[in-house]
């Protein structure tokens, strides 16, 4: 044996000794400038542009998406963690309860039609205010409520401006970071939503809800300072004719020392274009629906709706009913999934410059599907659990005059199993939606439509998806008491996949590419000379 050991520790003291001399010879190399280093450019050009959008209004602006993001978080995640206490407060049932849940995705649809058109006439920057004051108007109407009246109102405006900021904030980040930042810029922006959500999680289980609206609303109020401060997109300034004032943005944006004369002129030269060849005698709207607009059209749409259709918001807003249902606590189950999302957001956000925004939608497709699933299997085996139990009280007879009924106390593998799965399930399902499918389908969304068009596309995917999301969060606790066995997830796993082959056979990868360079591929090359697939 001392034999075998000495002779290991021989072998590997000379494999240390191959490996170092190796190294050596690498580092001499280096230092000579013999090795060749393919991605310094590349790399440079990155660190450049990092500290190129490190000026004081492009921090503001993102500083202001990423808060109303935030809020946005806030305002979808506030009813999970305050359902029980705002019906036992204020004596609701849960057809009372019902509307406030849901009542939010109304005020979407409504949010959904306009946010398109307000955007396009009163300009990015404008709009904000509009949602800001909104948001500010509902919280504090939830938070003085005295009935469901006055409940139902506030969540009315709130989703209002979530349907105008759902496409507002994604719209507004693209059009004025770089290229090689869009979508960690974007992705940032809208991981800004489940830390909302995961915040909102958190102090549910310690605030009282009246106390939790008053603390939803410190982002907003955040904001409306930074609203005076943060510039126009220089692509909306374009399109109104202010092509004066596109390459001053741009330099306030960019750094003065930049050189942004490119950039500028390859704006205003691509939004002339779209101007000369569109048909004068099209509405806006309805040019959308031109047969060069159907591929794009259908992956917005397809893209937003698909997390709404896929369980979203009924995981969101009836996760204490789900860990109710299979004997999870409410508080452990609220935490954990609040830091597997950020976690998950986080993931997202650095890779989705670096793998492509196809790559990541697809795992985080798969991930969901995964999630329904495992939670699926969780009310099954919660159902023969019950079924288990029922069946093992049985009679036994002493001295055959005294009988009593007694429970097997040994328990089924499937009783023990069933709070832990469902609990993996919901935060694999969280962590999955926060890596991709949670910013990316408004970022893809936001990148492939061309000027023109872009806010009538934006009014039409926000209004599928807020039509959807009302569809799921009004019906979900009915399916949930009517489906005790899972068959309702088993339903948003089957969306789930069928999104998988969507994304797999028709979404196409935008990374890397300068928004004109996106639309230029899109409507004005036939898709098989295009790079863009």
């Amino acid at each position: 044996k001392k034999g075998v050991v000495f002779q290991l520790c021989n072998f590997l003291l000379q494999e240390t000794d191959e490996v170092t001399s190796t190294l050596k010879k690498i580092l001499k190399m280096a230092e000579e400038g013999l090795l060749a280093c393919p991605d310094k450019s590349s790399s440079t050009s990155l660190l450049s542009e990092i500290s190129n959008v490190s000026t004081r209004p492009f921090v503001l602006a993102f500083t202001a998406c990423s808060c109303g993001a935030f809020s946005f978080g806030c305002i979808v995640g506030y009813t999970a963690p305050t359902q029980s206490s705002i019906m036992k407060d204020l004596n609701l049932s849960i057809a009372d309860y019902s509307p406030f849940g849901s009542i939010l995705t109304v005020g979407l649809i409504l949010g959904a039609l306009i946010c398109g058109k307000l955007t396009d006439l009163v300009g990015r920057v404008n709009t904000m205010w509009i949602t800001n004051i909104l948001v500010i108007i509902g919280w504090f109407a939830i938070a003085f409520a005295k009935g469901v009246w006055l409940l139902d109102i506030g969540r009315f405006l709130q989703g209002i401006s979530v349907g105008i900021s759902s496409y507002l904030g994604p719209v507004y980040i693209t059009e004025i970071a770089p290229r090689h930042l869009r979508g960690a810029a974007s992705s940032l922006s809208q991981l800004s939503v489940g830390v909302g959500i995961s915040v909102l999680y958190a102090l549910g289980t310690v605030v009282a809800w009246r106390d939790l609206a008053i603390l939803g609303a410190i982002p907003c109020l955040m904001i409306v300072p930074l609203l005076f401060f943060i510039p126009e997109s220089p692509r909306w300034l374009a399109k109104v004719g202010k092509e004066k004032e596109v390459e001053a943005v741009l330099l306030s944006l960019r750094g003065a020392k930049s050189d942004v004369s490119d950039e500028a002129r390859e704006i205003v030269e691509y939004t002339q274009h779209v101007k000369q060849h569109q048909d004068v005698n099209s509405h806006d709207f309805f040019k959308l629906f031109q047969r060069k607009y159907v591929l794009s059209l259908t992956i917005g749409i397809v893209l937003i709706a698909l997390p709404q259709l896929g369980g979203l918001n009924g995981y969101t807003f009836y996760t204490d009913s789900i860990f109710t249902s299979t004997g999870v606590s409410s508080d452990v189950g609220f935490i954990s999934t609040s830091i597997i999302q950020m976690i998950g957001g986080i993931l997202g956000t650095v890779l989705v410059d670096v793998s492509g925004r196809r790559s990541l939608l697809l795992v985080s497709q798969a991930g969901m599907f995964l999630g329904c699933l495992a939670t699926a299997i969780s009310f099954i085996l919660q159902a023969c659990s019950v079924y288990s139990t029922i069946n093992r009280w049985f009679c036994f007879s002493f001295d055959c005059n005294f009988s009593c009924f007694v429970t097997l106390q040994k328990n089924n593998c499937w009783e023990t199993g069933t709070p832990i799965l469902a609990l993996i399930s919901v935060m694999v399902y969280f962590a999955s939606y926060g890596l991709g499918m949670g910013p990316l389908p408004w970022i893809v969304a936001s990148e492939i439509y061309p000027v023109d068009v872009k806010g009538a596309a934006g009014t039409v995917c926000n209004l599928v998806t807020s039509i959807s999301s009302w569809v799921v969060t009004y019906f979900f606790s009915f399916l949930l008491q009517w489906s005790s066995t899972g068959r309702t997830f088993i339903l948003f796993a089957t969306v789930m996949f069928l999104g998988f082959v969507f994304t797999a056979k028709l979404v196409p990868e935008t990374k890397g590419k300068s928004l004109e360079e996106i639309h230029s591929l899109f409507y004005d090359s036939p898709p098989e000379d295009s790079t863009i697939f």
